[in-house]
């Protein structure tokens, strides 16, 4: 008999030992095993080839996400400053595959319903091209808003929408409004054991009993979401069939609308497994299980469901309005009063893109909130009275005389669309990314400071003195 981890709960072994039965000392096996560690390009800037080349560590693509990689045990791609460029994202390889079942492409609506840290999002905004369609990532939980926005910054995407609210919250305001809709739904979190410690520290029967419980209130909110002939991808990262196979089995049942749509079981993916839920539905063998020992990766489950059902009456979130009222919470600062969003943006900022910038921007979605200077998505929804952090690219602030670029307009930016560059030598890159000042001979005002041609920030140059904008708040994570 296989050795099983002390660090396992001795319950949750005798579960799996009960689900799996001769592939259980396979299974328990897995757990003394190095986890796999991988990375996802940010096609939004280069393809997956080209970070090939350039990347300092080796890089072994990922079968199920051709944008995906494994790098090799002791590599540290965080510390690199290609991540602080939004080359890539360091994702668990097992993860990718929630994306890739969902079908995005260009021009869809995208609803992601529990988006940070921003794997999954910034997945998603890849595919969608960038600045086309419309993606809405949404955080309950406001103590992970600020990475989620980090992420998001650094990926360079144009077309998202932040908001912190409750799922049943968003059905209600936008009814059936979204091509796709991925519920990463809040599991036990079995399948992380070995990344997570504080996942196995809490587990308990009781403690999935729990998850399941919340899983099909929100699966039922989520569904609301859903336009006719949409997708909805169900996933968690457990084993637990009261989590998985259950949850779908009891959807379909009460939805015969519904429909469940087979994903390949390729690449070492298993089906899932009927017998586990009541009754058993064969259809369920249409979703997929990913599990340590058969795969180069964590454990999850991936269900694909389609609406079916005929189109309703056209949902009033889909007007879009002109001025409109919407709350701004800042993941910077702390919530911004409700301010009306204007359709005329602020004198300084026409000064700053016609001085700095060579490529326009579209005015008719420039906005203003406050202080803020926005670029809204080109299919904004209605977002009147919901909890908003950003609607769209946020392009910085209006002080007065002035205009300071964000960060976050920075990292949208290619070296062709600003008048001013400033190309940084390895000795310089580290210096600026502690946010230490920079002697660099040029034109005085704003620059885009550039690694390799990929922005990392903005410097402002006076007489050869270039002050450092890069954020204090990711100064030393590189």
């Amino acid at each position: 008999m296989t050795t099983t981890a002390a660090w396992l709960p001795a319950p949750f072994v005798a579960r799996m030992r009960a689900l799996l039965g001769a592939e259980a000392d396979a299974f328990l096996a897995a757990y003394a095993q190095q986890p796999s560690g991988g990375l996802r390009t940010n096609t939004l800037k280069l393809d997956p080839a080209r970070l090939q080349q350039i990347a300092p560590f080796e890089l072994e693509p990922v079968p199920w996400c051709p944008v995906g990689f494994f790098i090799p045990p002791g590599a540290r791609p965080g510390k690199h400053p290609y991540h602080a460029a939004g080359l890539y994202y360091i994702q668990e390889p097992s993860a990718m595959a929630v994306v890739e079942a969902l079908d995005v492409r260009p021009g869809l609506r995208v609803l992601d319903l529990a988006a940070a840290p921003g794997g999954k999002t910034t997945q998603i905004a890849a595919l969608l091209g960038g600045d086309r369609g419309l993606l809405v990532a949404n955080e309950v939980e406001s103590s992970r808003i600020k990475p989620l926005g980090e992420n998001l910054e650094r990926w360079g995407a144009r077309n998202v929408v932040i908001t912190n609210e409750s799922v049943e919250r968003l059905a209600e305001h936008f009814g059936p409004a979204f091509d796709r809709v991925l519920l990463d739904a809040p599991c036990s979190g079995e399948g992380m054991f070995r990344k997570n410690p504080a996942a196995r520290d809490e587990w308990s029967v009781e403690h999935v009993q729990g998850c399941a419980l919340r899983q099909g209130l929100v699966l039922e909110q989520a569904a609301r979401l859903v336009a006719p002939d949409g997708l909805l991808v169900y996933s968690t990262c457990t084993f637990a069939p009261e989590e998985n196979e259950q949850q779908i089995a009891s959807f379909l049942q009460s939805h015969p609308a519904w429909e469940l749509v087979p994903i390949p079981a390729n690449h070492g993916f298993a089906r899932a497994r009927p017998e586990w839920s009541v009754p058993p539905l064969p259809e369920l063998a249409g979703a997929v299980r990913l599990w340590p020992q058969r795969l180069q990766g964590e454990g999850h489950f991936i269900a694909l469901l389609r609406n079916s059902a005929s189109a309703p009456a056209a949902s009033a979130a889909a007007a879009h309005p002109s001025p409109y009222r919407i709350r701004i919470k800042s993941e910077r600062t702390q919530s911004l009063p409700r301010q009306t969003v204007t359709p005329i943006p602020v004198d300084a900022w026409y000064v700053f893109a016609q001085t700095c910038l060579t490529t326009p921007l579209p005015s008719d979605r420039i906005k203003t909130v406050g202080e803020h200077v926005y670029l809204h998505p080109a299919d904004l929804l209605d977002l009147s009275g919901l909890r908003v952090v950003r609607a769209g690219l946020w392009l910085g602030t209006s002080k007065p005389g002035r205009f300071e670029p964000s960060h976050a307009l920075a990292l949208a930016l290619t070296g062709d669309d600003v008048r001013n560059i400033i190309v940084l030598q390895a000795a310089e890159v580290e210096r600026y990314l502690r946010g230490e000042t920079l002697n660099q001979p040029g034109p005085d005002g704003w620059a885009l400071v550039t690694l390799d041609g990929w922005p990392l920030g903005w410097g402002r140059r006076v007489k050869g003195t270039v002050k450092n904008f890069y954020p204090k708040g990711l100064r030393g994570k590189h």
